[in-house]
């Protein structure tokens, strides 16, 4: 039999001269990793390889139509504990695509949980640890806990159960630790628990938009609500008032955290947890998809020394990880970069993070007029909130340092409007504020099903999508959905950006006390683009379809 190093050469994958390169060719294993930490071959091409070594079928599993009822013949634990997943039943045989052939164990033990002859099929672990993910949900698993948990209707001795200590066996912990657990796997950016009349609504916000899940028995809803309390630190004895927390959980071999926050309803007690994901802190400005004129205007804003740029749109419209991201641009060993947030949503190195305290007397405003005294060249505001806070960051702007914060508004000139509506004199808006930028999040087209979608001139004027009507209208595509995107159509998302740089003419038409209207006009006539047709531009390069635009940008 050929070994896999002689495959990738037959095949042309591997460069006869790259052999004199290997770190040990003796030991075939060795020399695989050592090919793949130098980019001469892909993981692929290394799974193909391993694939024809063991005269074993290769599946690509995105494009594979994986039969569900070939999955549920075996366990998700034996799945998962072997990183073996049934994908088909033919000829009386279970197909099981696995990435290593040589796991005995997973023959006998997926034998004995299906009691069928097997054959082993080769994939690409990362396709095939994706496809565990996506086929093999905690959702099985959730209905058999909820039943037990409603079966033993014992709702204080599970309250009792869970402040004893976090033993994984106990049903209400392991509720919990697979209700986040099924989250962070679906990619979810928050989880909403929400108390009925009788039930427990669970819902988790997927790409922007709210999915239902598995309903909670009502028995197990203060259990629940302490467990989450309990791991957040919050006080459970609490009920009538809101309150904040914070969390972090062990995903695969990433560390999660999540920010909590309870409310008291009529029903009991909402808890929404938003899922903080650190790698969105190593973006680079380029991934946040900006556009090649907003880009320009916006990094000739943060390249300055001094000044103020302004992120604005709703909760969940992906302020942060704008600001982290220009934070990771402007960051460099010889400047002090402060930041004061209110909760810290990620952690990152070589900065310098400060928490807001209410209780402690730790305000924006407070921790604002401390920082100020720490000789910082970069300041990082979570949010300007009242005048006080307001007041302090432009006068900071105007003394010297890069002030970066957000503010809640609709689009970019109605920063102007809302920072003179605090009551700071529109001469100093006018004259510390550089550049603001509006942002909105829409669902990303999903590359392997999106088709062309067929729209008239006529048809795209009517959406005031501007076409001229001599001119062919440019290729757009609309969502179709497949397994790779849950039949949804859509996968990840997409930023839609509106940057507003304050020119003289903005700055005197602030001084003036202008609409904010006034200032849209002054703007667009100077080259911004709406978020609209922001969108629009990003329709046309096929990243997002017209309908999406429409839900998210009036």
């Amino acid at each position: 039999m050929a070994s896999m190093t002689e495959i990738l050469i037959l095949h042309g994958l591997l460069p006869i001269e790259q052999l004199d390169l290997m770190a040990n060719p003796s030991d075939e294993e060795a020399s695989v990793r050592d090919l793949l930490a130098r980019g001469v071959v892909s993981e692929l091409q290394i799974a193909k390889a391993r694939a024809q070594a063991a005269n074993m079928s290769f599946v690509e599993l995105v494009d594979y139509p994986v039969d569900r009822n070939a999955v549920t013949m075996v366990s998700s634990a034996v799945c998962r504990r072997h990183s073996a997943l049934p994908i088909a039943i033919k000829d009386g045989l279970l197909l099981v695509a696995v990435s290593d052939a040589g796991n005995v164990f997973a023959l006998d033990d997926v034998r004995a949980a299906s009691r069928m002859p097997i054959e082993w099929v080769m994939a690409e672990k990362g396709d095939l640890r994706s496809a565990i993910d996506r086929y093999i949900r905690a959702d099985d698993e959730l209905n058999d806990l909820t039943s037990t948990l409603e079966e033993e209707n014992k709702q204080d001795a599970a309250s009792m159960d869970i402040a004893s200590g976090p033993d994984d066996d106990v049903p209400i912990v392991r509720f919990v630790n697979l209700l986040v657990s099924q989250a962070i796997t679906d990619k979810a950016s928050d989880i909403h628990i929400e108390p009925g009349e009788n039930e427990v609504r669970v819902r988790y916000r997927i790409d922007g938009v709210l999915h239902e899940m598995q309903p909670a028995p009502k028995s197990i809803q203060n259990g629940v609500i302490s467990r989450l309390k309990i791991m957040s630190e919050i006080d459970i004895a609490e009920r009538r008032r809101p309150q904040d927390g914070r969390m972090s959980v062990r995903h695969g071999n990433r560390q999660i955290d999540l920010r909590v926050a309870t409310l008291p309803t009529v029903w009991g007690e909402k808890v929404v947890m938003r899922i903080l994901d650190n790698s969105n802190t190593s973006l680079s400005l380029r991934d946040l998809n900006l556009l090649e004129r907003n880009f320009d205007v916006y990094a000739e804003s943060y390249s300055k020394p001094y000044g103020m740029i302004l992120v604005t749109g709703p909760t969940g419209s992906g302020k942060s990880t704008t600001l982290y991201t220009t934070l990771n641009a402007v960051a460099r060993p010889e400047i002090n970069v402060i930041t004061v947030e209110d909760p810290v949503e990620y952690r990152m190195q070589g900065i310098n993070q400060v928490q807001v305290n209410p209780k402690a007397g730790l305000t924006f405003a407070s921790a604002l007029r401390s920082i100020l005294r720490s000789d910082p060249d970069v300041v990082l505001l979570g949010e300007i909130r009242d005048h006080e806070t307001a007041q302090i960051a432009i006068e900071a702007s105007l003394t010297g340092h890069l002030v970066l914060s957000t503010l809640h508004t609709n689009d970019a000139p109605s920063a102007i409007v809302r920072l003179t509506e605090m009551d700071i004199e529109p001469f100093l808006v006018g004259s510390a504020l550089d550049c603001v930028v509006a942002q909105r999040l829409a669902r990303r087209l999903c590359d392997r099903c999106k088709r062309p979608a067929e729209y008239t001139p006529m048809h795209l004027n009517a959406l005031k999508f501007h076409i001229d009507p001599d001119q062919a209208p440019p290729q757009i595509f609309e969502p179709a959905g497949c397994q790779s995107c849950s039949n949804t159509g859509y996968r990840g998302r997409v930023a839609l950006h509106e940057v507003m740089s304050v020119s003289e003419e903005i700055e005197r038409l602030a001084v003036k006390r202008a609409s904010s209207a006034e200032i849209g006009r002054l703007a667009q006539e100077q080259g911004m683009l709406t978020l609209r047709q922001d969108g629009w531009e990003k329709a046309k390069q096929g990243l997002t379809s017209v309908e999406e635009i429409l839900r998210v940008v009036a």
